[in-house]
């Protein structure tokens, strides 16, 4: 499946420094900051450096390494956090949104890693 990039999107203009960010951890392939509307009282997005439109995107297209990288940032910024379960903290959410019926928002894969307090439900039935 091929894929429509938009390098004009938000995040692409972050990651070439045409935008601030608040940075919390950068890696060779990866970007998290502080979300500028947190919905938590953390509120991380984490980005890969590369243009991949969304998470099934970037499962197909991205190297290993790009692979590996981000889910290891991901995993750092909890840890960074002190919200990870496993290490004493009390839970966190992530969500990624993909297209239209998704809500995404930003055309760039991008994992929004919430924590600070209760977050109750993901969604409400229909």
């Amino acid at each position: 499946m091929a894929y429509a990039y938009d390098d004009q999107n938000v995040f692409a203009k972050i990651l070439r420094g045409e935008i601030p960010n608040d940075t919390v951890t950068e890696t060779e392939h990866s970007l998290a900051f502080r979300d500028i509307s947190p919905r938590a009282p953390d509120h991380i997005v984490v980005i890969p450096k590369g243009a991949y439109v969304n998470y099934d995107h970037f499962a197909g297209a991205a190297s290993a390494e790009e692979i590996v990288d981000f889910t290891r940032t991901i995993g750092r910024v909890c840890a960074g956090l002190g919200v990870h379960p496993g290490g004493g903290g009390t839970g966190y959410r992530l969500i990624s949104n993909a297209g239209r019926d998704g809500a995404q928002e930003v055309p760039h894969l991008h994992v929004h890693l919430l924590a600070g307090r209760a977050l109750g439900p993901i969604l409400t039935h229909a």
